[in-house]
């Protein structure tokens, strides 16, 4: 049976479950679960991370451990009880885990290694915790390593601030707000800053001497020395060296390290030097010989010094080598580390060039302590400690002492009957009472331990020596009396017995008769002479006898008179024994009471360190001198108590502190003192304020602390004495007391008063006596003396600093123990206020009342817990009434205070701030509802209640401030939300009943409103970003404050009624932030309102433009900021169209909510763009589709505006300038060159409407240039040329007229690279809104194919799948939950016919009109249609063509534009044919053409052209034409063709006719190798004919001219030939050889024409690669070498080996070189087609496959055309030519066609026999050929091309022109829209237009002329060489630039119809 457990509630898993039993539940280990049952061995129960799955476990697989459980019951929730440490551990690094490896994924290798470091360090801390076997103080130390690191990663990983208390978190709702500020604070502060430590020491280690001329062991000095003062700063330390320069105990660590202690800051200073004696020992001189002696002395071996402020900036523990220097002379050694220090070069020199000393230097911070702790090895292992001379910067009591330092300076010594000098060695001892030696008492410094004796050095011959040898005697305090240290002088022979003669000695003793130990100071020792074998053991002999000069008697002129003397410097550092007379005197007063009067004078001069040593004595003595004698010398002792007191106030005294404490506690024995005195302190305080001098009488004040110590102590030891008697005599004293003190404070003064100065010192210490006082009176008694004390203090008090410290006194009583207690909190409460709230009023001293407010509140909240509720409420009230409104006006204030400058003040000002938050948060979290209730009845007037709300709403919203608490401070963020909420709640229905209705205030409400959506918004309530841990802890302990918060709101907003209006649309952008937050039942509750708005404002206004407006505004602004998600737009739109449903403007709501919507659409994508990193289309294609929604659908110039200049900068990121231009071309166009001001707007500074528009135009111009555009550049450069003109700025004109010309110059001379133009659609959900389901054109990038293109979009797309085939997809691919791209190449159609076909425009100037403004493009598809003849596949080749119309021509404002619309025709085979071959027909012209003029280098390609076609033709290419539509059946089966197959058989004709004159002009170039090839075209040429059963052509041929003209004037002026193309790369081939079509409608076979390629030494390397040579052409179809490398698909595909077709298919030209029977019938191969051309969609194509126009109905396809050249004509006409030109002696080229509209120039495409499409007309003359004759002898042309413009092929040649006399007009750049007649078939005819001779002289005007659009120019005579024959009639004139301009630049001045133009803007007085 399951039974409900008791105890085992919570447990770990230690084994893995699987849970296999029915309701097992499946357990990890580590797992922790809550037990709810239990049953025979089995648990019931669930994973504490997954509660909702409960099930049962083995009891055994689970480790229980002790829990604290909270509601009993159901709803139980358990919580370990364990180490708060532990449990933050545990829960940290489970969050840790997690971060830990996204810091792999984001490659942040470092800070990855360091934290997996720092958790396993934790983890194995926890286990030790754990374990529970460490000392508590071990525990402790480990338990703050923990948290150190816990901290360290957390701020590592930006995690939240933890507030902790003795190492535990604390929970913020169970301590005061105040202090969990605190805490906070102190931790933040401790994280930023460090405080310097004050003691530093000096760590050395010794390593070697590495020296050549070493083999003598040596000695090593280090101390401290100070270069200012020049004298060391501390002891030596001493190491000695072996014979190598190693240490001689490497052993002994500590004989080899040492610690420097106790280093003051102003001691790391520059001139603060380490200093390095090192001393040899062995024979005199350094290179004698051995001798046979065996005496050492000491001898001088070199000098190192380093600076203390290098170590500063050194890495940690370095090595250093020192240099080490030897002095010149001896006598100057014990200067020499001067002499370095100040460089005095000339008295010292290295010892050696390689002689250095290896020292390991580092310097460490804090206190020896510290360094214990931190250090512990270094400890462990051994370490020397070297003192400092003297006490360090603070004295500690019980620091044991007794240091004399004596330094032999120098001596005085005769020669001694010597003819030389001596070498004086002094050998030390120290002795006692007894005359015997201390034994080991002679230290030659720390490391190595004391000897007995110690030995100086010995300088060489040198009679007055300088020694500086300081030598440290530790005696025993206990053997200083009667000890004395005698120093013995011996001279050093240096004969061979090395003798050491002893001649003299000298002594001092340590300790006078009277007790003075051997003052400070340097001594000059009489030198005492003696035998050498004197015994000096008897001392007593010789201390009798004076041993100093100064001490001598003056009659003792015998010793005063010698010249021999000996000085040594004393120092004692001693903490027992003293020096000083006065001192000893004062404590030996009993001995002479005479003395007292002087020794207690005295007192003040005496040294503090000397006081300190002797604290209890001489306060022993005080107080004895007072029982005794307190009538004469009460007043002196006091003072000198006062003295003793106040020097313990002076920081190098202050721990001396406890010493006192300790003596008054423990040993004061004065019962009677307090009489004396009381009577004397009140004897100053009544003296205050008639006093002149303050100053004793503030001494006396500033130690009132300690004798109020004394005074209880005093009677608290009478009262035990007596029982306590005299009590009330006690009492009175002290009330008498405090009247004196209340007197002297409520006197008023000005702030320089002496008086004002003494109240400052006597409340600074009056806080420290309440302690005292409560010993002995009551809680209640000690607050009325402070409340009376404090009470009488001048409320306006003019003295500045007299105010500070009446709030530092009122601070340190309310810190006091006094305070704490509740009894007499109540007593002083309303003092304290009224100081608080007179300062805050005022705004003064703002950090201490801030301190103090935080005291006094954290103190309530401790109380709230206890049991004195109603006394904690009662002050709570108190507090409010008095301080809530202050505070809030005081927060107000310094908030909105400018920042003060210095760092340190602004820290202050926002500690400040930050406390007054707290206080503010902690007062409002202890209020209750009888306190709100109280507080809002207090308002006395509406008005006041009114400033309240309003005061503390905006309080709220400076709280909520991201800037108000550093980012990590959640915690606190967190707390003073809740506060927040809980407060607006209750201040919501005062809002409610007081404001409503009539009585409604607006400013109020708003308030309300706007804190609401602030509150919402925060960033530290978004849960959504936070860890789901933390998220969960904050939902259960404070729920999801945004809900309640949006509940309120929405209840609020329902209580508004008709007042809603007023905040509509005001409202509606805040509310739409609050809707944006991901938090659906937010949303759910705020959407309605928006509901309840459009409601509103349709009542009062009829629509809700106002709504509509601002809900757009804002939706853009927000959604940039990364609000908002899909989830919301569907919400928005589901719960707005529920709500209309029932409306009557349901229509018109629908129709906003559906306009919103569609906006969220397209800035959810821009959104989800822009994350990415780098500008591709998808960025801009988003961008595009913004900008045109924001102008077409919704009309907002200024979104529209940033839009553009968003768009703008993507393109100049890309590179895409020309796109840059068009794109700020926008906004030009919106400017008028007006003078109307302009505000600052984005980048644009305040300027005028016309000055903006200039730095556009100037701006444009710039990128148009760098984008090659110059044609578009110079529209804008005439523009701006105007307008300079018009304000006579000639200046400018002038650089404007240069730049114009500048980019003509560029036109003719720079390359230009022609683009290739893709199709791409994008099918599926998946898409973004602005691609999904639509069709794209695309300008492609420079050199990118359809491979790279392909590859690109992918990459761009990466989940995209290519589509195979081109066919329109189904509507499963359109409803897809996925992306597929469909991408092939398209041929542009241009537009801009009439340059095109203008002969002689070069062809650089032809490139920009036929990749520029091309709306339209189309894409072939081959297909057989019926059943196909196996035999020939022509008969049933049909092809589709389809023609796409885009939204906007290309280029534009972005490199793609969707598709508008799409057009299908379909082509007959019989129309290709004509078609293949009239694109072939003029092919081979153009070769001709370009071979005579000598514009190729070489004849190579008109070699392979010729090859092909000839080839092609014998095997059988043109012959399946005529199988196919020649034979009987076809002419019988398709009458309506007849007109088509007459004009088939007219092409082949006119093809052999070509062919022949080609094979007359190639064999006059040829050269000789390929002479063979020439001859087998010949015979094969011979066999074509036949084929053809041509034996001799019709007469129509033989009768046609061959029409090369001679130079017309453009054609010379432009003659050069073009062989290097401007486009560099790809276009070169084309432009020396414009081969229009390089396919062949014959068969072709590829074998001849690899054959011509490889004679030729061609390839299609070499035509891709180098492109600088012509590459061959040959028919297309004959070879994949003949096509250049833009020969691209016109279909999609496979065309140029797309990467998604199999390896068979993968060369599309390879498939082209198929004849059609073997070539497969399919879509993935369509046609090659070159981009060089391009041509209208009813023009024919460069492919083999039959086109057709796709804009004719059936009947129009197959209307024949009459032609001069048809049978039909020559039947019906005359001869047109035959007149003019008379035979030619050889085979003629026919005419070439005449200027027709439509057709690319450069391309030369042949026309289609079709009619046009185009049905507007224009009144432009129609032209007419302009042929020359060409002489029999002269076949060769001077013209680049073949005389001029082609239309697309040979079929124009067919006509005539038409002369403005048959009344019959051609539209301008169109074919006639219908058949002409016979009839106007004319000769050739001169025209009779008036403006006919100014176009003759003009043939090539400049195409860009602003005012000349109607104005014929000046005539310009020309040069006989290029004059033309009268009867030729000029094409006319090209367009201008600035007609070119469509939507933004338009061809001319009209719009396009396609285009449905957007509704115009409405123009802004603040126009941006």
């Amino acid at each position: 049976m399951w039974i409900p457990t008791e105890h085992e509630k919570y447990g770990v898993v230690l084994v893995s479950f699987r849970g296999t039993v029915q309701h097992g539940l499946p357990l990890e280990i580590g797992d922790t679960v809550q037990i709810l049952e239990k049953c025979e061995g089995w648990f019931r129960g669930f994973i504490l991370k997954n509660p909702n799955i409960k099930g049962i476990f083995p009891s055994s697989y689970i480790h229980l451990k002790n829990a604290h459980v909270k509601n009993k019951g159901q709803f139980e929730t358990v919580i370990p009880v364990e180490d708060s440490v532990i449990t933050e551990m545990t829960s940290t690094l489970r969050d840790w885990g997690a971060m830990w490896k996204q810091l792999y994924v984001k490659n942040e290798g470092d800070l990855f290694h360091r934290l997996w470091h720092v958790m396993n360090e934790i983890l194995d801390l926890r286990r030790q915790v754990l374990v529970g076997h460490l000392t508590h103080d071990r525990m402790r130390d480990v338990k703050q390593h923990i948290t150190a690191r816990l901290d360290w990663g957390n701020e590592q990983l930006c995690l939240d601030l933890v507030p902790r208390r003795e190492f535990s978190m604390v929970d913020p709702d169970e301590i005061s707000v105040t202090e969990l500020y605190r805490l906070m604070e102190h931790r933040h502060r401790k994280k930023e800053t460090s405080a310097p430590a004050s003691t530093h020491h000096l760590f050395v280690h010794v390593k070697s001497l590495m020296s050549t001329n070493l083999g003598e062991e040596l000695e090593v000095f280090f101390h401290i020395y100070d270069g200012r003062e020049n004298r060391p700063l501390s002891e030596r330390f001493f190491v000695k060296l072996n014979k190598s320069g190693l240490p001689k105990s490497p052993e002994k660590t500590e004989r080899q390290c040492t610690l420097f202690v106790d280093l003051g800051s102003s001691d790391l200073r520059k001139d603060v030097y380490i200093v390095v004696h090192i001393i040899r020992i062995g024979r005199m001189g350094a290179g004698e010989k051995k001798n046979l002696c065996s005496v050492q002395y000491r001898r001088p071996f070199g000098c190192a010094v380093v600076s203390i402020a290098d170590l500063l900036t050194a890495d940690s523990k370095d090595d250093h080598l020192l240099k080490v220097y030897a002095c010149n002379t001896e006598s100057e050694w014990y200067q020499i580390h001067e002499n370095i220090i100040k460089k005095a070069n000339s008295r010292y020199n290295l010892s050696g060039s390689n002689t250095g000393l290896a020292v390991a230097l580092q310097l460490l911070h804090g206190d020896i302590e510290q360094l214990r702790r931190e250090y512990m090895v270094l400890f462990t292992r051994g370490v020397s400690i070297t003192r400092k001379l003297g006490f360090s910067d603070v004295i500690m009591p019980g620091e044991m002492r007794n240091d004399l330092y004596i330094t032999l300076e120098k001596g005085e010594f005769e020669k001694g009957g010597k003819s030389v000098a001596r070498n004086v060695e002094i050998t030390v001892y120290v002795l006692d009472i007894d005359g015997q030696i201390l034994k080991s008492h002679v230290a030659a410094g720390s490391g190595e331990p004391g000897g007995d004796e110690y030995h100086s050095l010995v300088l060489y011959h040198n009679n007055s020596p300088r020694w500086a040898e300081q030598i440290k005697l530790p005696i025993p305090v206990d053997m200083f009396r009667g000890s004395h240290v005698r120093f013995e002088f011996r001279h050093c022979s240096t004969k061979d017995k090395g003798e050491k003669k002893l001649f003299g000695y000298s002594f001092v003793p340590l300790m006078q008769e009277d007790g003075r130990t051997l003052p400070d100071g340097t001594h000059e020792l009489i030198i005492h002479k003696c035998e050498e074998n004197t015994s000096l053991a008897d001392c007593s002999r010789y201390l009798k006898q004076p041993f100093s000069k100064a001490n001598l008697p003056s009659n003792n002129q015998t010793l005063k008179g010698t010249k021999e003397s000996f000085w040594i410097t004393s120092f004692l550092c001693s903490t027992k024994l003293t020096q000083n007379g006065d001192m000893l005197d004062l404590l030996k007063w009993r001995a002479h009471p005479e003395r007292i009067n002087d020794s207690l004078s005295k007192l003040k001069e005496i040294d503090g360190s000397e006081i300190v040593k002797f604290l209890q004595d001489t306060l022993d003595t005080l107080f004895g001198i007072l029982d005794e004698s307190s009538q004469r010398y009460g007043l002196k002792v006091f003072d000198s108590l006062v003295h003793i007191i106040n020097l313990l106030q002076d920081s190098k005294f202050q721990h001396f502190k406890p010493v006192m404490d300790t003596y008054i506690e423990s040993h004061f024995a004065g019962a009677l003192s307090y009489r004396d005195l009381i009577k004397v302190l009140k004897w100053y305080v009544d003296r205050i304020v008639d006093a002149e001098h303050q100053d004793h009488i503030q001494q006396v004040l500033k130690a009132s602390e300690y004798i109020f110590k004394y005074i209880i102590q005093s009677r608290r030891l009478f009262s035990l004495a007596t029982g306590g008697q005299n009590e009330e005599e006690f009492r009175v004293c002290i009330h008498e007391l405090f009247m004196s003190i209340r007197f002297f404070l409520s006197q008023e003064n000005k702030s320089t008063s002496p008086v004002a100065q003494t109240q400052a010192v006597f409340l600074r210490t009056f806080p420290a006596v309440y302690g005292e006082l409560l010993k002995i009176f009551t809680v209640r008694e000690v607050a009325g003396f402070v409340r009376e004390t404090l009470g009488t203090l001048p409320t306006a008090v003019h003295a500045d600093c007299l105010e500070a410290v009446k709030l530092q006194c009122i601070a340190k009583t309310v810190e006091s123990q006094l305070y704490i207690n509740p009894e007499s909190r109540c007593i002083l409460l309303p003092v304290v206020l009224r100081i608080l709230q007179a300062h805050m009023q005022e705004q003064r001293d703002l950090v201490m009342c801030a301190r103090i407010l935080t005291s006094m509140l954290s103190l309530i909240k401790k109380e709230e817990n206890g049991t004195a509720e109603p006394v904690v409420s009662e002050e709570v009230e108190l507090i409010v009434e008095s301080l809530l409104g202050v505070l809030l006006r005081t927060i107000l204030e310094i908030s909105n205070r400018p920042q003060p400058a210095g760092p340190a003040m602004r820290l202050q000002f926002q500690d400040v701030t930050g406390e007054f938050v707290a206080c503010l948060l902690a007062l409002l979290r202890q209020m209750s509802d009888r306190h709100y209730e109280q507080l809002l009845q207090a308002f006395n007037s509406k008005d006041n209640l009114r400033d309240f709300l309003l005061q503390i709403f905006t309080v709220f919203r400076i709280l909520i401030r991201p800037e108000m608490f550093p980012k990590d401070w959640t915690v606190m963020r967190l707390v003073t939300n809740n506060v927040i909420i809980t407060t607006v709640l209750y201040l919501s229905d005062a809002l409610r009943k007081n404001f409503l209705n009539d009585k409604f205030d607006y400013k109020v409400w708003d308030s309300y409103f706007y804190l609401s959506v602030i509150f919402i918004n925060q960033p530290c309530l978004q849960l959504e970003s936070f860890s789901p841990s933390k998220r969960k802890k904050i939902l259960e302990k404070y729920g999801d404050m945004r809900v309640m918060m949006g509940c309120e709101i929405f209840s609020m907003w329902q209580n508004l009624g008709e007042h809603k209006l007023n905040f509509i649309p005001a409202m509606i952008g805040p509310f739409l932030e609050v809707t944006l937050v991901p938090q659906p039942d937010l949303r759910n509750v705020m959407i309605p309102i928006f509901h309840d708005m459009m409601d509103w404002e349709q009542r009062r206004s009829g629509n809700f433009k106002q709504v509509e407006a601002k809900l757009i505004d804002k939706l853009d602004s927000l959604m940039s900021e990364g609000k908002g998600d899909e989830t919301y737009r569907e919400l928005f739109n589901s719960i707005l169209l529920k709500k209309i449903e029932r409306e009557t403007w349901r229509e018109s709501g629908i129709s906003l909510i559906a306009t919103v919507t569609r906006l969220m659409e397209r800035l959810l994508d821009y959104r989800d763009c822009m994350k990415l990193g780098e500008v591709d289309g998808k960025k801009i294609g988003c961008t595009v589709s913004l900008l045109n929604f924001y102008k077409t659908e919704l009309n907002k110039e200024e979104m529209y505006i940033r839009y553009i200049h968003k768009l703008y900068d993507l393109h100049l990121k890309a590179q895409n300038y020309t796109e840059a231009s068009y794109t700020l071309l926008l906004y030009d166009e919106l400017l008028e060159w007006s003078d109307r001001p302009l505000r600052e707007f984005l980048n644009y500074p305040m300027q005028s409407e016309w000055q903006r528009k200039e730095y556009l135009h100037l701006t444009i111009v710039q990128n148009f240039d760098r984008g090659k555009c110059w044609e578009n550049g110079i529209i804008l450069c005439r523009e701006l040329a105007d307008q300079y003109e018009s304000y006579y700025d000639y200046r400018n004109l002038s650089k404007m007229r240069m730049m114009e010309a500048s980019l003509y110059d560029k036109i003719m001379d720079q390359q230009r690279l022609e683009p290739e133009f893709f199709r791409v659609g994008f099918y599926g959900k998946k898409f973004p809104f602005f691609l999904r389901n639509k069709e794209f054109v695309c300008r492609g990038h420079d050199y990118e194919r359809l491979e790279a293109f392909q590859q690109r979009m992918l990459n761009e797309f990466p989940h995209a799948i290519a589509m195979q085939h081109v066919n329109q997809p189904d509507q499963t691919i359109y409803q897809a939950d996925a992306q597929y791209l469909q991408i092939y190449a398209v041929t542009p159609i241009p537009e801009s016919q009439d340059v095109l076909q203008r002969d002689g425009v070069p062809d650089n100037i032809k490139s920009f009109y036929k990749f520029n403004h091309i709306w339209r493009f189309r894409y072939d598809r081959p297909f057989h249609k019926g059943t196909k003849d196996k035999e020939n596949e022509f008969k049933s080749l049909w092809v589709e063509r389809t023609t796409l119309t885009l939204v906007q021509s290309l280029p534009g404002i972005s490199r793609w534009f969707e598709v508008e619309k799409r057009e299908l025709v379909e082509v007959s085979p019989l129309e290709n044919a004509i078609e293949v071959i009239e694109n072939k027909n003029l092919q081979l012209r153009t070769l001709i053409t370009q071979c005579q003029s000598r514009q190729m280098q070489n004849i190579n390609p008109l070699t392979m052209c010729l090859n092909g076609v000839i080839d092609a033709a014998v095997n059988g290419g043109l012959a399946r034409y005529q199988e196919a539509f020649f034979v009987k059946d076809y002419i019988m089966n398709h009458p309506e063709d007849g007109e088509k197959i007459g004009r088939l058989r007219e092409l082949m004709f006119e093809q052999a006719h070509i062919l022949e004159y080609g094979l007359a002009v190639h064999e006059k170039f040829v050269p000789q190798d390929m002479r063979p090839l020439h001859k087998k075209l010949v015979d094969q040429f011979h066999l074509m004919k036949s084929s053809l059963g041509i034996q001799e052509f019709p007469a129509y041929v033989r009768a046609s001219p061959v029409h090369f003209t001679n130079g017309s004037p453009r054609t010379c002026r432009n003659s050069v030939p073009n062989i290097i193309s401007p486009d560099g790369g790809r276009g070169v081939a084309r432009r020396s050889y414009p081969a229009v079509n390089r396919y062949s409608s014959s068969s072709l076979s590829s074998q001849a024409s690899n054959e011509v390629s490889n004679i030729t030494g061609q390839s299609e390397s070499s035509d891709e690669v180098f492109n600088m040579q012509p590459s061959p052409s040959t028919s297309s179809l004959s070879s994949n070498h003949s096509a250049s490398p833009n020969v691209t698909s016109s279909a999609p595909s496979s065309a140029r080996g797309s990467p998604q077709m199999a390896e068979k298919h993968k060369h599309s030209r390879e498939n082209a070189c198929l004849s059609p029977r073997e070539r497969p019938v399919s879509a993935i191969f369509p046609n090659p087609l070159d981009p060089a051309q391009r041509a209208p969609s009813h023009q024919i194509g460069d492919t083999t496959l039959p086109r057709s126009d796709p804009n004719l109905s059936a009947p129009d396809k197959v209307r024949p055309t009459p032609s001069s050249w048809s049978l039909d004509s020559v039947k019906e006409g005359p001869p047109s030519f035959s007149d003019s030109f008379g035979k030619l002696l050889c085979p003629p080229v026919p005419p070439r066609p005449p200027y027709s509209a439509g057709s690319s120039a450069k391309n030369m495409r042949s026309q289609s026999p079709v009619t046009s499409r185009s049905p507007q007309k224009t009144t432009v003359p129609p032209f007419t050929p302009s042929p020359t004759e060409c002489q029999s002898t002269s076949l060769v042309s001077n013209s680049p091309v073949l005389s001029g413009s082609y239309s697309s092929g040979i079929s124009s040649l067919s006509r005539c022109s038409v002369s403005e006399a048959s009344g019959t007009e051609l539209p301008a750049g169109d074919h006639p829209s219908h058949p002409l007649p016979p009839s106007t078939t004319l000769p050739n005819s001169v025209s009779s237009s008036s403006d006919e001779p100014i176009r003759r002289e003009n043939k090539t005007p400049p195409p860009y002329s602003v005012y000349e659009r109607n104005n014929p120019r000046r005539p310009v005579p020309l040069p006989h060489s290029l004059s033309i024959p009268p009867q030729t009639d000029p094409p006319a004139l090209p367009p201008k630039p600035h007609q070119l301009r469509t939507g933004s630049m338009k061809l001319d001045g009209t719009s396009d119809p396609r285009v449905p133009r957007p509704r115009p803007l409405p123009r802004k007085v603040s126009q941006l």
